[in-house]
């Protein structure tokens, strides 16, 4: 049978307390063997250095592949040049460019939110300080006295985000798809959607993109909703509709572990589904821990039952 990638994201401890614990589910995840590990930048969107710190722990312990997250609010070109360097220095080779949203009373433009516009700028920035800082090695040529080879440099991978239901401040219907197409121009390698509760807003969504000219692999971002709160923050936070018979089943359902089960059926159903339709893998949001989001993955196939159980004993 054919594998299914899929891959999770975690964010930075807020407290040095609660890095061990961190660790200890890194450790689980990887060992399910994920495409790669993502973080998200700074704590609370506060500053790189714990993601660096995450980033590290995940190079040096594991054999997953780690994507840092950069924004472009509140980074200058400057300021966000010498983030990525840090990030390369420490082996980062892969990317999520995002634009970042102002915070709230605020509005785009305003001087301290920086002057990087837009997440495709913050893709072309990636890839030029790579070029820049990339050693490259030369070699001799059998048989060609005085000639060298130049080995080629490893590129970095750079993901920027997709929004199956358009973005909550696009001005007209069609301006998600012609902003990720403006994203792969600048040089994105992989896109990843904001959550979505229904299979077909994504297929649909991959069948218009690939109509405008996007040829890039789109990956289903899912997240297991597994309490009322959580499905209220995040609709706060990304401004899709309601979900109205996930919204009851949470709501009725009166322990915690029923209200897990739920949100691990519901992310499993909609895994299936988006695979079934074609999607070239899985990014689940792992809030930071292990057992949901690989239940998830028991739960619709992508892992079987014998390796997961390795992972969590």
């Amino acid at each position: 049978m054919t594998r299914t990638p899929f891959s999770f994201e975690l964010y930075p401890p807020r407290t040095a307390a609660t890095s061990q614990a961190l660790h200890e589910t890194i450790d689980h995840l990887a060992a399910a063997g994920p495409d790669f590990l993502s973080v998200t930048y700074g704590a609370g969107g506060s500053t790189g250095g714990r993601s660096l710190d995450v980033l590290r722990y995940i190079r040096a312990h594991t054999d997953a592949e780690p994507l840092a997250h950069l924004t472009c609010v509140g980074n200058t070109y400057a300021g966000a040049a010498r983030l990525i360097r840090e990030f390369l220095d420490a082996g980062v080779l892969s990317f999520l460019a995002l634009r970042g949203d102002p915070p709230a009373g605020h509005d785009d433009g305003e001087p301290f939110l920086g002057d990087l516009e837009s997440s495709a700028q913050l893709v072309q920035l990636i890839d030029r300080v790579q070029a820049e800082r990339a050693p490259y090695e030369e070699s001799p040529v059998p048989g060609n006295p005085g000639a060298i080879r130049v080995a080629p440099r490893r590129r970095v991978n750079i993901a920027v985000a997709a929004f199956p239901n358009g973005h909550p401040r696009s001005a007209y219907s069609s301006q998600h798809v012609d902003a990720l197409l403006a994203k792969q121009a600048a040089g994105a390698t992989l896109a990843i959607t904001q959550l979505f509760f229904h299979p077909d807003h994504y297929l649909a969504f991959v069948e218009r993109a690939r109509r405008a000219g996007v040829t890039i692999p789109i990956l289903p971002g899912i997240m297991p909703i597994t309490s009322p709160a959580r499905l209220t923050r995040v609709l706060e936070l990304t401004g899709e509709e309601l979900p109205g018979e996930l919204a009851i089943e949470l709501e009725v359902e009166p322990t915690a572990e029923g209200r897990r089960q739920i949100g691990v059926r519901w992310a499993s159903d909609l895994v299936r589904a988006v695979v079934d339709g074609g999607a070239p893998g899985v990014h689940l949001y792992a809030f930071n821990q292990h057992e949901t989001v690989l239940d998830v993955l028991r739960s619709s196939g992508v892992i079987p039952e014998h390796q997961l159980s390795s992972t969590q004993n």
